[in-house]
Parts: C-alpha cells; structure tokens; sequence
C-alpha cells in the first residue's frame, strides 16, 4: 500500500504544478512531463529491485505504453494539445498501481470514466466563465449563428425526425421526447461551442509575446510563403519569420484542460484508498 500512496502522491504533486503552470502560461512544460514519467519508473525501479519482484515495474512500463496510444490518439483526433497528451501519457507511469494486470486495466477504466465527467462539467464551467468575461461578443456571434440558414436546416430536420419517431412510436410519447430533448440540446451545446470560439478564443498578440505550439486563427501569407493554421501550431522557424514581417497577429486560444486530470486524480486517490471495491467496474455494471 506505500508503494500505491507514494505514486498518487507524485500523480497530485506534478498534476498540481501542471496546472498551475497551464493557467499561468497556457502550456505545460516537456520537463514537468519527463520528469514524472523518470521519477515514476525509477520509483518502480528501486522498489522492484529491493524486493526481488519486477512486476511493478512492468506494469509501469506496460501503463506507460498504453497510455501513449490513448493521449497520441486524444491528440491526433484534436481533442487534447500537446502538454495535455504528454501529460496523460506520463501518468500512464503512475496508474497501473497494482501488480495484476487485470486489476490495472479497472483502474485505466475508471480513471478514464472519471476523467470523462470531470472534463465535461469543467468545461462547461470554464465555458460559462469565458462567456461572461465577453458576454457582448458572445451573444453578438451566437444570434449571428443561430440567423444562418444551415441553422434553421438543422432545426427542420430535428423537427421532422421527432415526427418520424412519434409515428414509429406511438405509444411511447414520454420515449420520443426525451429524443428530441437529446438531439436538440446536442445541437444548441453545438451552436453555444461556436459561438465561444469564434467570439471568445481568439486574441491579437504582439508577434514577440509568441511561443512555439501556439494557434494561429487563420492561414496568413507572409511574403512568398504562407504560414497554415494546422492542430500542430507555430514552429520556431514560423514564429521568427512572423517577428521579422508582422508586428500584430491573431491566434486562437484553448480552455486550460489540465484541471480536468487533477480532479480525476483526487477522485481516483479517493477511491483507491478508501473505496476500493468501486474499482471493480465489472461488479458494478453486473451486479457481482
């Protein structure tokens, strides 16, 4: 159980420092990253060796590769930056806190079930605090989107599908609703999320205030060459030609999501310690 408490206590440490560091600068640094997969590993190490037993350390190892595919897949399907992926990469190191690999792969479950929720309610959370520091922009591009004719094609199609399921399901009005219910919901949570990016998420910055990996808002030409706004963000090379050429540009901004894992982390320490039957997701979902 040491060993356990001793990785949640790196987990929450380095997890705290991220965020303090994504708040303030918008970027969570590659040392802070290495660094807790290199102190995790070598934990494991020491711990293993002493005690004539590596499995601890392979499942380190084992935690870290999967957790490489799932914060490479985050990234690449552009639903993470690139400090969040290698954040959750490096907590891959941490994770697999047992020596059974099945026990594990519960904890992988869980974190990711628990990481699911908290990031949903904190970037609902973190949206409403945006919108109310530009509430004028916002309500100007959200009425701006929602007079769009593709708009007003997407709310016919919603209401003809709602017709079509009353027809299908006469009997299950209640059933049908709460369809419709979903499905528009879906669609105004789709229309608020653009309206923020578009009116919330850019900034005009000075081109010496630019680091590498930021976002441009569009693809700007600068002399012969054009520079694209790609997932990948700024090059070194791209950001000293911007300095040399324009004085002003814009670039588009992400919500901070590294409070997202230390919630989940504090939650996933909680159960882990103190609730652990919680951790057998089979049980739960079967009744065993």
């Amino acid at each position: 159980m040491i060993e356990i408490i001793f990785l949640l206590a790196l987990a929450l440490i380095w997890t705290i420092f991220a965020v303090i560091q994504d708040l303030k600068s918008r970027e969570i640094a590659n040392w802070l990253n290495f660094s807790l997969i290199l102190f995790a590993l070598s934990f494991r190490f020491f711990y293993s060796l002493f005690n004539d037993n590596f499995n601890f350390l392979y499942q380190g190892l084992i935690g870290l590769g999967i957790f490489f595919v799932l914060g490479n897949l985050f990234y690449y399907g552009k639903i993470f930056a690139g400090g969040d992926a290698k954040l959750m990469i490096a907590l891959g190191s941490i994770l697999f806190l047992y020596n059974d690999f099945f026990s594990n792969i519960r904890i992988l479950f869980l974190f990711l079930f628990l990481f699911l929720f908290s990031g949903a309610f904190y970037g609902l959370f973190a949206s409403f605090v945006i919108t109310s520091k530009n509430i004028k922009k916002f309500k100007k591009e959200f009425l701006r989107i929602i007079k769009r004719k593709e708009i007003k094609i997407y709310f016919i199609i919603l209401f003809t599908t709602f017709l079509v399921f009353l027809l299908i399901f006469q009997s299950r009005f209640i059933f049908v609703t709460w369809i419709f219910f979903i499905l528009f919901l879906t669609l105004y949570l789709f229309i608020y999320a653009k309206a923020i990016d578009r009116s919330c998420m850019i900034k005009k910055i000075r081109t010496r205030e630019l680091r590498e990996g930021d976002w441009l808002y569009k693809d700007l030409k600068v002399g012969d060459k054009i520079i694209k706004a790609n997932w990948n963000g700024l090059t070194k090379e791209e950001i000293g030609l911007l300095r040399k050429k324009r004085r002003y540009v814009v670039i588009k901004q992400g919500v901070a999501f590294s409070p997202a894992f230390l919630i989940s982390i504090i939650f996933l320490s909680y159960i882990v310690l103190f609730n652990p039957n919680l951790i057998n997701f089979y049980g739960i979902l079967f009744g065993r």
